[in-house]
C-alpha cells in the first residue's frame, strides 16, 4: 500500500479523471471494479442525470468511487446535495476555490482532492484542508492551467512545498508515464485521455475513434481569455485561430463558441463543429480496449519498467 491506495481503500494508485461528457457511471464502476479509482464527470451532467448516475455506480460497484466537481457550475449547491444524500465517499473539486466546499464536505466525512496547476494553488488548497492534491500539467486535455507548466517540472515543484498525498495528471497514459510520475514525487496517478478512449467512455464512437488517430502535435491548448482548453485541431479549432488573426475580444470570442461546443463534439460525434478535448498523449493511444484491460496494461507496464530501471549501471 502507499499513501494514495491507503487514502481510498483501492488496489492500485490510479485514479480516473473525471473528464466531461466521457466520465459516466458506466466508466468508473468498471475502473473501481478493475481496481482504480473510478470517477463521475460532474461537470457535464445536470443534476438530476448525476444523481441517476451516482445511484447505477453504486449497484454496478461495491469498491470506492468519487464524483468530481468543477466548482465553476451555478448549481454547483445542488450537486453538492446530491452528493451527500446519496452518500458519496468521495470529492474531487476543481475549477474554483478549495475553501468554499471542503470543510462542508470534510464534515460530511467525505475525503476531498482538489486539482491544481500550480505549487500555489497547491499551497492554499492544503491550507484549505484537502486531503490530496492533483497536480496538472498543460499536456492534459480539457480545461487547464494558464501558466503552460509541464507534469515533468510541475510534479517535483508541487512535492517541495506540500506534505499531503500528490497525484499527477497529464500526459500518463502508461506504466511507465506512472512509474516517471512517481519517481518524481507522485504518489499516484490520474489517467484523462487513456480511459477517455475505453469500451465503456460515454463519448461518441466518433470521438473515439477520433482519439486514436491523433498523432504528436495534432492537439493545442487555446481559449486562454475564457478558460484555457486543449483540444484537437479540427474545423471549429481551425476556424477560431481565423478569428484570433482579427484580435478578437473575449465577448467575440464567447460569441463564436457559443453554447455546448464540447457536447456537440465529444457527446453527439460532431468531428467538424465540435470541441474535442484530448491530451497531448493520445499519440500514443492507438486503441479502444475496456476500462480493465487499460488499467491492467497500465499496472503491467509500470512492473516492467520498474524492473527495466533496476538494470541501469553506470
Amino acid at each position: 500500500m502507499n499513501r494514495i491506495t491507503e487514502l481510498f481503500k483501492i488496489k492500485y494508485p490510479v485514479i480516473q479523471a473525471g473528464m466531461i461528457w466521457n466520465s459516466g457511471y458506466k466508466l468508473a464502476s468498471a475502473v473501481s471494479n478493475a481496481g482504480g479509482l473510478g470517477i463521475i464527470g460532474a461537470g457535464s451532467m445536470y443534476p438530476e442525470v448525476l444523481q441517476e448516475h451516482i445511484q447505477k455506480c453504486k449497484k454496478a460497484t461495491q469498491k470506492p468511487f468519487g464524483v468530481n466537481v468543477p466548482m465553476l457550475y451555478p448549481n454547483v449547491e445542488e450537486i453538492m446535495k446530491i452528493i451527500v444524500d446519496e452518500g458519496v465517499k468521495i470529492v474531487f473539486t476543481s475549477a474554483g476555490n478549495p475553501k468554499t466546499w471542503t470543510s462542508f464536505l470534510k464534515e460530511k466525512g467525505i475525503t476531498v482532492v482538489h486539482v491544481v496547476s500550480s505549487s500555489v494553488f497547491a499551497l492554499k488548497a492544503e491550507a484549505a484542508g484537502v486531503d490530496a492534491i492533483v497536480a496538472e500539467g498543460f499536456e492534459a486535455g480539457g480545461h487547464n492551467g494558464r501558466d503552460e507548466t509541464t507534469t515533468f517540472t510541475l510534479i517535483p515543484m508541487v512535492k517541495e512545498h506540500i506534505k499531503i498525498p500528490l497525484i499527477a495528471a497529464g500526459g500518463i497514459a502508461t506504466g511507465r508515464g506512472m512509474l516517471a510520475a512517481m519517481v518524481l514525487g507522485a504518489d499516484g496517478v490520474q489517467v484523462g485521455s487513456r480511459f477517455a478512449a475505453s469500451v465503456e467512455s460515454s463519448a461518441h464512437e466518433n470521438f473515439k475513434k477520433t482519439i486514436i488517430t491523433v498523432k504528436e502535435g495534432d492537439t493545442q491548448l487555446t481559449l486562454k481569455e475564457l478558460a484555457p482548453v486543449r483540444l484537437i485541431k479540427n474545423k471549429f479549432y481551425q476556424d477560431l485561430q481565423e478569428l484570433y488573426e482579427k484580435c478578437p475580444t473575449t465577448e467575440e470570442l464567447s460569441q463564436f463558441l457559443g453554447r455546448a461546443r464540447a457536447k456537440k463534439g465529444m457527446f453527439e460525434g460532431d468531428l467538424i463543429e465540435g470541441e474535442l478535448e484530448i491530451g497531448q498523449v493520445a499519440g500514443l493511444i492507438h486503441e479502444i480496449k475496456p476500462a480493465a484491460e487499460i488499467l491492467l496494461e497500465i499496472m503491467n507496464d509500470f512492473e516492467d519498467a520498474r524492473k527495466e530501471v533496476t538494470k541501469f549501471d553506470f
